[in-house]
């Protein structure tokens, strides 16, 4: 039985902002997305999270976006993706 969490959030946030006037990283992310466990593992070898055009392989001891693929083409200069969870339920 595996330990991983079975989601995490991912927000994608713009690299380039240095200061966001007090807004949360939350409230600063351009997109986020829910993702779940597939069962899978991906080529770094970590789990593979799917959910809302996202597909992500994630360390979850780290909480460390290892490969994201969003909407099937690779995250966009300037942005962050950052984790937010885990979500144990």
């Amino acid at each position: 039985m595996s330990t991983h969490p079975k989601r995490f959030e991912i927000l994608l946030v713009p690299s380039h902002v240095d200061d966001r006037g007090g807004a949360s990283v939350e409230d600063s992310a351009v997109r986020s997305a829910v993702v779940e466990a597939t069962g899978r593992t991906g080529e770094s070898g970590y789990p593979i999270y799917e959910g809302h055009g996202l597909m992500a392989d994630i360390d979850p001891e780290t909480r460390t976006v290892e490969a994201l693929l969003v909407d099937g083409r690779e995250l966009d200069y300037g942005l962050t993706a950052l984790i937010r969870g885990p979500e144990t339920a």
